[in-house]
């Protein structure tokens, strides 16, 4: 699903070879959204928020029975100008102030998928910046001075927990995990104004209800590299909606989903064909697969060279005693562990 946003781009071959050019900028490309629809398997054709609330706990898993919605929402981002100077709140403030918009706050990674040289993202608060001082920097225009800037190059990954005041600059092409919440309070958007000719709306108020002061948390992911035979998985992050790991493959490979969580497979280089049970189906870049949480074994299989990201809501006690079984240190595995 294509949204058209005003600092989006107009070409999007990089990823949709078939999308060279839009009618309008296209920011974001939704995966699994409400309206997205299933391409393949029994669910074909249907959207997956129509098919969310007839899944048994054999697709979920048992630790993810009855959610109204699929808890991970997937996109692609393509900003060819600033995002606004932006920030989300947690489930807390959500559930009391947002209710009408789904009561889910929003923590959320990004992975560079494409970047030119100099891209760059802003991350958090630098040193010293305090409300009063932000409070300034939104009267003088100049709240993006605030922000810590991340120069980014493809294969990078940032953390960007609930409260962090961010933006995206143009010139990346990024696949954003998230708690699926679409809540976003505006604090600055460089005066620009909406398809009505009219400033788009801030939410200074809120913004600053919820923006996190003193201590970051978010920014570059240090990740943890477990190289196994054919395959060497990247562990970015893991919090309590979400973990990123990085799948690099050129070779067959074997894996098992857990009874306890749906996998998502986001497919961003190479091509070939996943193999289970007695079934065989292609796999190619831009595509997300949700694998059940019943499926057990699988193997995949490429053709060229493979790069994929994982995502799954985790128990973060079986994501460390994973890492510690692989014989990761403590001082490494709480790089990636954001209790």
């Amino acid at each position: 699903m294509f949204m058209p946003r005003l600092w989006g781009a107009r070409n999007l071959s990089s990823l949709f070879p078939e999308r060279p050019q839009e009618s309008e900028p296209v920011g974001e490309a939704w995966l699994t959204g409400n309206e997205c629809k299933f391409a393949t398997g029994e669910f074909a054709g249907r959207t997956l928020g129509e098919v969310w609330s007839e899944l048994p706990e054999e697709w979920t898993g048992t630790r993810l029975r009855n959610l109204p919605r699929i808890p991970l929402l997937v996109k692609f981002i393509f900003p060819e100008e600033k995002l606004s100077v932006q920030v989300h709140p947690d489930d807390t403030y959500a559930e009391q102030h947002e209710e009408a918009a789904g009561g889910s706050g929003k923590t959320e990674l990004w992975y560079v998928v494409k970047a030119r040289e100099g891209a760059e993202l802003r991350v958090g608060l630098k040193p010293g910046v305090t409300l009063k001082s932000f409070r300034r920097a939104i009267a003088d225009g100049n709240v993006e001075d605030c922000l810590e800037r991340v120069g980014v190059q493809p294969g990078d990954a940032v953390f960007v927990p609930a409260g962090t005041a961010h933006t995206i600059g143009p010139g990346v092409v990024l696949c954003e995990i998230q708690q699926h919440s679409d809540i976003t309070y505006r604090v600055f958007d460089y005066n620009r104004v909406g398809s009505d000719g009219k400033p788009r709306p801030l939410h200074i108020r809120q913004a600053l209800n919820v923006m996190r002061f003193g201590e970051q948390s978010g920014g570059r992911c240090d990740p943890v590299r477990i190289s196994h035979g054919a395959i060497t998985k990247t562990f970015f992050a893991a919090c309590q909606y979400f973990a990123a790991e990085r799948w690099d493959f050129r070779e067959r490979v074997a894996a098992v989903t857990s009874p306890e969580h749906f996998d998502l497979l986001i497919f961003l280089e190479g091509a070939g064909r996943m193999e289970f049970a007695e079934r065989a189906e292609a796999y190619a870049p831009a595509e997300v697969w949700l694998l059940p949480a019943a499926l057990g074994a699988y193997q995949l299989v490429p053709e060229t060279p493979t790069t994929l990201l994982r995502t799954y809501v985790p128990d973060l006690n079986e994501f460390v005693r994973r890492l510690a079984d692989e014989r990761v240190e403590e001082n490494e595995w709480s790089r990636v562990v954001h209790p």
